[in-house]
């Protein structure tokens, strides 16, 4: 199932009530617990993403718990460059997201997650996240797509995960 091509007008709509909600609860969030420090994910962050991850992931990573933490790691590894390269703005609006994120009423209210990012499992968090990609909300909508790419870009740019898409890798030159 792909999600409906966002028109015009409303993602402007969207820009502009995503910006007054993410100022408005974002910023106060964001100013005790960061998403990020200094152009990567805070320590906080990371247990999101990597949560997060792990679900948006599932049958793509392996299935044995020390192999699963070693690509989490490179995930989260990947990531912090990933953002090095994005604009400022951009990791404003990222830094936001994630400090919503971070707290229980952003989780809950966003995400629609219950049980605090420490104790989710992968199952709970990928039952939110559909919920999340299937909401009637675009803020809701959009905040997936976000996270949606910002895993899977990072992710699959990692050497480790070419075999899973059956890529061989880069012809030599």
């Amino acid at each position: 199932m792909s999600n409906p091509p966002v028109k015009r007008r409303a993602f402007l709509k969207l820009g502009i009530a995503s910006a007054v909600v993410l100022a408005v609860g974002g910023g106060a969030v964001a100013l005790m617990k960061p998403g990020l420090v200094g152009g990567k994910l805070s320590p906080a962050a990371r247990l999101v993403m990597a949560k997060i991850g792990q679900a948006m992931l599932v049958g793509t990573l392996p299935t044995e718990q020390a192999a699963m933490q070693a690509a989490t790691q490179a995930l989260l590894e990947r990531t912090d460059q990933f953002l090095a390269g994005l604009p400022t703005h951009v990791l404003a609006e990222l830094d936001q997201l994630l400090g919503l994120l971070i707290s229980a009423p952003g989780r809950r209210l966003l995400v629609g997650l219950s049980s605090p990012w420490e104790q989710a499992s992968s199952a709970e968090v990928g039952a939110a996240l559909q919920t999340m990609r299937e909401s009637g909300t675009e803020l809701r909508v959009q905040a997936y797509l976000g996270l949606h790419d910002i895993v899977c870009a990072p992710y699959f740019s990692g050497q480790e995960s070419w075999a899973v898409l059956g890529y061989p890798g880069p012809t030599p030159v």
